[in-house]
């Protein structure tokens, strides 16, 4: 069985598997039951790892092991192969979620904060400063940067950015508002998004910059954080942002927004 690799690699990818696994899923897939010998030859994985390989992925649900002797191995439909990796992703991601969640009154999470309390002292507020690749790493950032406001946060973004940022963003400044923090937020306002700007009306306020092109984010007159690309000609996993912590930068175009912002059209 000749599998090229340029599809071997795509597998890899997609289902979160290494080099071995799609081998031998491959040459079982070929077979639809086989021996481990059998497909230690067919895949060219090593007979001493293919035990090993097949034990694995019967446990993330591709295949299934077959009673009687010698032992043979099953191989399951692809549709099948994705529910049930669909299914076991979700499985895992809350019990690490719920994991992740009783730290919080964990002394393992008191001990990482002093630690880091206790290094934060020696770094110099202008360091704190840094590049972020890929938009949910950018907008897990923002999403800090919104949970840790005390008194103001201006949003600067295009259409899209608008939609997209009402999933991640909206719980948080949800909260924000709450806290009474005065939140701004500019975008072109177009028959897509009206909606979505609406909703944000309900805890901000929301203006048309019609014609403006820019993304960025202003917190407490401190902190900046600004995308250096067009979110329409950059891949997702390309984007890029820059955070700054920088009080003169800060309110330097923070007092520059002041001027554009008594021109921006309120929505309706």
């Amino acid at each position: 069985m000749i599998v090229k690799e340029e599809f071997l690699s795509r597998l890899r990818k997609i289902f979160d598997l290494n080099l071995y696994e799609v081998k031998v899923w491959t040459a079982l897939l070929s077979r639809g039951t086989s021996t481990a010998g059998e497909l230690s030859s067919i895949s060219d994985v090593p007979r001493s790892r293919t035990y090993d390989i097949l034990e694995s992925l019967e446990k993330k649900g591709f295949i299934v092991m077959k009673l009687g002797k010698p032992i043979k191995f099953v191989a399951l439909k692809p549709e099948e192969v994705i529910e049930r990796v669909k299914k076991n992703l979700l499985v895992n991601a809350r019990e690490k979620s719920k994991r992740l969640e009783k730290l919080k009154g964990d002394d393992v999470l008191e001990e990482l904060t002093s630690i880091f309390s206790d290094g934060i002292k020696f770094v110099e507020p202008t360091d704190l400063s840094g590049a972020l690749k890929g938009r949910q790493n950018i907008y897990n950032h923002l999403d800090m940067l919104v949970r840790e406001a005390q008194k103001t946060i201006t949003l600067v973004t295009t259409a899209d950015g608008l939609s997209r940022k009402l999933e991640c963003l909206l719980p948080s400044i949800e909260k924000a508002k709450k806290r009474g923090v005065t939140i701004r937020i500019a975008a072109p306002i177009n028959e897509s998004n009206i909606k979505v700007a609406k909703d944000f009306a309900r805890v901000a306020e929301v203006r048309d910059v019609e014609g403006l092109r820019a993304r960025f984010m202003i917190i407490d007159s401190e902190q900046l954080m600004f995308m250096l690309l067009n979110d329409e000609d950059v891949h997702p996993t390309y984007d890029v942002g820059v955070w700054l912590n920088t009080e003169f930068f800060a309110q330097a175009l923070e007092s520059l927004f002041e001027i554009a912002w008594k021109n921006f059209k309120q929505i309706k």
